[in-house]
Formats: C-alpha cells, sequence, structure tokens
C-alpha cells in the first residue's frame, strides 16, 4: 500500500496554505520541496466556499516527460471520469492557481438532480390509467 499522500491545508485566518508538516506555499522553500526528486505528489482540497465544506481532493502529480524535464499535472474526478489539467514547472504551482483549478472543476459539476415527488404525495390524484 501506498504511503498517504502529503496534503496541503489552507488557514483561512491567515490566508495561507502549506503542506501539512511541510513549507508553506509560494515560498522560496516551497519551490525546493516541488523540485525535490523525493516529492512525486501531493493533495489539495477543492472547497466549495459557498456550502463551506470540502468537496473532494485533487491530486497533483509529477510526471516526466519525453522532451526532458519534469512536469506537474493536477488530476480530479469529476461526474464519474478523471480530469486532468496540466500546471507546467514547479513555479507555475502557486496558491492562486490551485485555487483557480479548483474552482473551475467545481463549475464543471454537475448539480444533483432536483427529484420530484411520487404522484399522489401532494394529495393529488394519481394519473388515469392508460
Amino acid at each position: 500500500m501506498r504511503p498517504k499522500a502529503p496534503t496541503v491545508w489552507e488557514d483561512p485566518w491567515r490566508g495561507t496554505a502549506a503542506v501539512e508538516n511541510g513549507p508553506q506555499l509560494d515560498t522560496p522553500a516551497w519551490l525546493v520541496w516541488l523540485e525535490d526528486p523525493a516529492t512525486t505528489r501531493f493533495a489539495y482540497p477543492v472547497t466549495n466556499r459557498a456550502q463551506g465544506y470540502i468537496e473532494g481532493f485533487m491530486t497533483l502529480r509529477k510526471e516526466a516527460r519525453v522532451r526532458g524535464g519534469v512536469y506537474w499535472t493536477a488530476y480530479w474526478r469529476v461526474g464519474g471520469r478523471l480530469r486532468k489539467v496540466y500546471l507546467g514547472h514547479a513555479t507555475a504551482v502557486t496558491a492562486p492557481r490551485l485555487r483557480a483549478i479548483a474552482a473551475a472543476w467545481l463549475a464543471q459539476r454537475a448539480p444533483a438532480p432536483a427529484l420530484s415527488p411520487p404522484s399522489g404525495a401532494r394529495g393529488d390524484p394519481p394519473p388515469p390509467p392508460v
């Protein structure tokens, strides 16, 4: 079993985000952590700020490309399908960019279909047989 991926948590009171037991985002230590060969992935919460809870987590993975070098890609399941967004080099992995991707994925989510009550549930007579 793989060890749990490090998770980024936001502190709404301070307006900062940091890896659990790690560096704060958008700092020189953050870039060093991202470029470290031992860092291959981390999780970022997709927060529904209007409702006040976490909808899920997107996973960010460091991937080697044919052209050489490593690049970061974000993954999240939306509507049962795996979605991905290319971020680029470590310098492109910033708190505002992660928040924008999370917000875009939240907007893609289809709202849950409204359930209509069965006929007769409101006191209406059932429809005539056909």
